[in-house]
């Protein structure tokens, strides 16, 4: 399974991408949020992902740098399956609430011979809390993270990997499967502070991708509380609380880009004893 980071920024962030990211596997992906406008587009064909191999989608909640990037991809993908290249269905996975705003929002700004496939090859999936999904052959498992802002999902999966190695401590990847497999856990909480409430969901995760609006040493500047956000400080502590192998943050400002991985891995590695990650826009990880 690959990760691919197509943006890390903000809402507010005009040098990166909003934060969303792909999943890849046997030539499929799943696409987690979709940013704020067509620059999905681009960062798709920058990391050689093609439209026509995306059937599975998941957009967290309705804040528009997560959302919007959703209609160009209607768009797109309803234009190729008029044309006859694009095999299959594409399922749309959200809270229940969110369909009807997608639907809305599409039925407004894109033609109706390209909306006339939702609801038929343009599957919508309503979530409720632990709802459970088989995408790219894994099990994904959806949670309430129960935002105070707007309501909002993240999600854990489980991989099956064939060769097993030496798995991370304190993480799931020492449990195995009856075939022998070797289960890795990957769980992306949102956009918000990861909630105790989910405990249960987020538990003994290998991998945790948490947002860091900014640096705690730059609190006051960017004000992440307000905007119910956390700095590096608490996402490294909630890791290390949790005991979490591989933490990935993103959902940043962008003041100082050029040595931001380097500020928020010295600031992290106070609070976090594990294996710390502040990917750029189009970086790649092996889960």
């Amino acid at each position: 399974m690959k990760l691919t980071i197509l943006g890390t920024g903000n809402a507010m962030a005009v040098q990166r991408y909003n934060t969303c990211f792909a999943l890849s596997e046997g030539g499929k992906h799943f696409l987690v949020d979709t940013g704020g406008g067509n620059r999905i587009l681009k960062v798709l064909k920058d990391t050689k992902i093609e439209t026509a191999d995306i059937h599975d989608i998941f957009i967290t909640h309705e804040h528009i740098d997560h959302l919007l990037g959703l209609v160009w991809m209607i768009r797109v993908i309803g234009t190729k399956m008029n044309q006859g290249t694009y095999e299959g269905e594409l399922r749309i996975y959200c809270h229940s609430v969110l369909v009807k705003t997608i639907q809305t929002i599409a039925n407004l700004t894109i033609q109706k011979k390209i909306c006339k496939h939702m609801g038929e090859r343009i599957r919508f999936i309503p979530l409720k809390h632990g709802d459970r999904a088989v995408i790219l052959g894994n099990e994904a498992t959806f949670f309430d993270i129960y935002s105070t802002k707007a309501k909002q999902f993240g999600f854990t999966m489980t991989l099956l990997r064939d060769t097993p190695g030496c798995p991370p401590q304190g993480g799931a990847a020492s449990q195995t499967d009856p075939a022998g497999k070797q289960a890795i856990k990957f769980t992306c909480a949102g956009d918000e502070p990861y909630n105790e409430k989910d405990y249960e969901f987020v538990k003994e995760s290998d991998w945790l991708m948490h947002e860091a609006f900014c640096l705690y040493s730059e609190a006051e500047e960017f004000k992440p509380y307000e905007k119910h956000h956390s700095t590096v400080k608490e996402a490294c502590q909630t890791a290390e609380k949790l005991q979490i192998p591989n933490l990935i943050l993103y959902h940043t400002e962008e003041k100082n880009l050029k040595n931001r991985k380097e500020l928020y891995t010295k600031e992290g590695k106070t609070y976090y004893s594990g294996n710390l990650y502040v990917p750029d826009d189009l970086e790649t990880f092996e889960l």
